[in-house]
């Protein structure tokens, strides 16, 4: 059967897919903004990729040009939450002037930071089975040189390089295992009243207790 045509003898197709209020982001950011928001809050499993792309305002078949799926979107949210930190952790451990327990300190302020600053809890989706496969190994990768960072910078302490290699060990999954561990508090009570910012140097302050500063 033939698509309808209007009066005017003018073809009437599919209706475009509703636009979101005019954001300012390029197509791809417009789409990730969309997934952290439909995964954080419908679920991962629970949202297409035509939800995706309708939320960002645009066709499904469009969406393709930008990224490859779903999948695609999850690896880069994933990798959002741990790139920023990253980038830092390597200048503070090339800075060989700071103490290691002030930059130790910096780093755990700015990486809750990254996990509680923005406008989606994007770190539960750590939580989600799917995280574990291999397709998700650059985020995994990328998570891995982080928490090496922060076992050199709590054996560059006075109380971390007096501790031998597994005790070392311990102390950095217990503060990476810390840091990590905002992601709970926040799913718990998203509406703390207590700022990013104080909430960060809270944290911060508790892991260098664990590390024994």
């Amino acid at each position: 059967m033939g698509a309808a045509r209007t009066g005017a003898g003018r073809r009437v197709g599919r209706p475009r897919a509703a636009q979101r209020p005019d954001s300012g982001l390029e197509p791809r950011e417009e789409l990730l903004a969309a997934a952290a928001e439909l995964f954080t809050t419908l679920g991962y499993a629970a949202t297409s990729t035509r939800a995706v792309a309708e939320r960002a305002g645009m066709r499904q078949a469009s969406m393709y040009h930008y990224v490859s799926g779903k999948e695609e979107l999850l690896a880069l949210l994933l990798e959002s939450t741990v790139t920023p930190s990253l980038a830092y952790a390597r200048d503070l451990l090339a800075d060989d002037t700071t103490p290691a327990e002030r930059r130790l300190w910096e780093l755990c302020r700015a990486d809750v930071g990254v996990l509680c600053g923005g406008a989606h809890n994007l770190g539960v989706l750590y939580l989600l089975p799917e995280v574990r496969d291999e397709r998700f190994a650059g985020f995994h990768a990328v998570r891995a040189e982080l928490k090496g960072a922060y076992r050199q910078l709590i054996a560059a302490t006075a109380a971390g390089g007096a501790l031998p290699e597994g005790a070392l060990d311990l102390r950095t999954d217990l503060v990476f295992g810390l840091i990590e561990g905002v992601i709970l508090v926040r799913r718990s009570d998203p509406e703390r009243s207590v700022s990013v910012s104080v909430f960060a140097e809270a944290t911060a302050d508790a892991a260098l207790r664990v590390v024994g500063v």
